[in-house]
């Protein structure tokens, strides 16, 4: 009896000496938060994650340091997240690319999005635009189709990455329409934007945060987008979908964390986020600065993208016929 009751004892000390769930939320943070970005300075995810910082900060009374991580279709940063100490200050921005697509285009990735991460918030829907410099003759799509066709091995495309969504509506519509363009990868849609402005390709796959400027300086011309409706921003470019190739599969961005990240710590992430991308000047910006539609969500409803959008990836990426690395 004696033994029992010192066993107790040192159980109810142990648990007296557990902070509740709500005393560790009031806590957090305590110390600057890490944001991973898997791409390099300048492109949509480096954009949209230093806005999303920049408003987190003074709501979380730390800073939100941002921590590029580019290389190998973001699997660098994701790898570093994965690894990271789950105590609540590593976050990492992710999307459709490196989060399902890369499933299937590694046959050795060293994370799963779906076991790995705990999924924070979804941050909106993202578009990506077939567009090619403004000075070459081509008004639409179906003018760049027939070009390609009359000039079999002469054409290319840009992406950023092999297996990235760009590559894979890419080969997609190379299938489709039965196009021979070539796939030129570059490590972020920054320079992907600069080699299509200056005609280095012939075409490329890009967001509109990063092309945006130069659809306005009068640089770029977009024949088509992405997803099943238009883009907000530019009303009067078809989706490829109402041109008779439909690559509608949606593309998505969100914050993950490192799985065992405390839960009322996510909670109140995802709660400061959803609320920044549902104000007005939230959704104004994501759109006109981030090149994306804000969405916001709770972290199962974010799940339960990942989920849905895993096996259609898979299967697109089936079609387009591009062999795992």
């Amino acid at each position: 009896m004696k033994h029992t009751f010192s066993r107790l004892l040192l159980a109810l000390l142990f648990l007296c000496a557990l902070p509740p769930a709500p005393v560790f939320a009031q806590a957090w943070p305590a110390k600057p938060i890490r944001l991973i970005i898997p791409y390099p300075p300048g492109g949509q995810t480096d954009i949209v994650g230093r806005w999303l910082g920049a408003l987190l900060s003074p709501v979380l009374g730390q800073p939100v340091v941002m921590d590029n991580r580019a290389g190998a279709q973001g699997i660098l940063g994701m790898s570093a997240a994965k690894n990271a100490d789950p105590d609540g200050y590593t976050f990492v921005y992710s999307n459709v690319s490196i989060s399902l697509i890369n499933r299937f285009a590694h046959a050795k990735l060293p994370y799963d999005a779906l076991t790995d991460f705990e999924p924070v918030s979804m941050l909106g829907y993202t578009t990506l635009g077939l567009a090619v410099p403004s000075a070459s003759p081509f008004k639409n799509l179906a003018d760049l189709v027939r070009f390609v066709k009359a000039n079999p091995g002469k054409t290319t495309f840009a992406s950023f990455g092999v297996g990235s969504s760009a590559h894979m509506y890419g080969e997609i519509l190379n299938g489709a329409a039965g196009l021979d363009m070539a796939h030129v990868p570059y490590k972020g849609t920054a320079a992907a934007t600069i080699d299509v402005v200056a005609g280095r390709v012939t075409a490329g796959y890009i967001d509109f945060s990063s092309m945006g400027p130069m659809i306005q300086a009068g640089k770029l011309t977009v024949l088509a987008v992405t997803g099943t409706r238009r883009w907000p921003l530019y009303p009067d470019i078809p989706t490829f979908g109402e041109t008779g190739y439909p690559l509608d599969l949606p593309g998505w961005a969100g914050i993950m964390a490192p799985k065992g990240t405390p839960r009322p710590v996510v909670d109140r992430m995802s709660q400061e986020i959803a609320r920044i991308l549902r104000t007005p000047e939230g959704q104004k910006d994501m759109l006109e600065k981030g090149g994306i539609i804000a969405v916001g969500s709770t972290p199962t409803e974010f799940a339960d993208v990942l989920r849905r959008d895993a096996p259609r990836w898979g299967e697109a990426f089936a079609r387009s016929g591009v062999k795992p690395e």
